[in-house]
């Protein structure tokens, strides 16, 4: 459902009570364009992951509000501190008064504390909780893709995995959710702009998230994605590893 004819911002079910709602945007150094996507957990307790640029909170406000009532989020979440997933928190604060950030342990004594209006659930790497039907489960992720704040949430009653960054693909316009391939185009973005820590970890970290075995891939960027999701991780591994491997081989001495 297109929600603002202006901005193009949409928002569609990829998963039962999950919505994402999507912004694509024009940014002169990204030929083909970008894209913002939030994700609404539709339950008792309501759950935003990711809050978008404080400039496109009244895009986010608009869109949920086909939904539900905004004022009755009641859980706002995010898999690091950045802009794009954290930028209008303080908005949604204001607007939604029984609502409480949740973030890492790390995130919340490094930035979110600071910057939230107020104080956010610190959740332990593991931590369950429950919005009513859905039961999340947080999954630390340092680094991976970047920041010593990573996380991700799990929801284990439909199986998705809403994964920040992770698979990230450009352009505008993309399907809501899709069946193929998006390993190909992530990479092809990734590339470029390399925005992986390349931890010593990822490929464990990537393993305990194949471990979960998703079936539905929330991209904060691009489609989301319905399918093995558990092979997407370990292929996506599988070729950071390979880099990993051959970044060292070039700058070994001979032997």
């Amino acid at each position: 459902m297109i929600t603002n004819q202006q901005s193009g911002t949409r928002i569609d079910e990829i998963a039962a009570g999950i919505y994402r709602i999507n912004t694509p945007v024009h940014i002169d150094a990204l030929p083909g364009g970008f894209n913002f996507s939030q994700y609404l957990v539709l339950d008792d307790e309501p759950l935003l992951f990711h809050t978008g640029y404080r400039a496109m909170f009244p895009l986010v406000r608009e869109a949920i509000a086909k939904i539900m009532p905004v004022e009755n989020l009641r859980h706002l979440g995010f898999s690091h501190f950045e802009g794009d997933e954290f930028g209008a928190m303080n908005h949604f604060l204001a607007a939604a008064p029984h609502s409480v950030p949740l973030a890492s342990q790390i995130g919340a004594l490094t930035s979110v504390n600071d910057m939230a209006d107020r104080p956010a659930r610190a959740l332990a790497s593991g931590e369950r909780f429950t919005t009513g039907r859905h039961r999340f489960q947080w999954i630390d992720t340092p680094h991976v893709p970047h920041g010593w704040d990573c996380g991700v949430l799990f929801d284990e009653t439909t199986r998705t995995l809403l994964c920040g960054d992770l698979f990230t693909q450009g352009g505008t316009g993309a399907p809501p959710l899709t069946e193929s391939d998006i390993l190909a185009p992530s990479e092809q973005f990734r590339k470029p702009l390399d925005y992986f820590a390349h931890a010593a970890n990822t490929t464990a970290i990537l393993e305990t998230l194949a471990a979960l075995q998703p079936e539905t891939l929330a991209c904060m960027h691009g489609s989301a994605f319905r399918g093995d999701g558990a092979a997407l991780l370990r292929g996506l591994a599988s070729l950071l590893e390979h880099e990993r491997l051959s970044a060292l081989a070039a700058v070994s001495p001979a032997v």
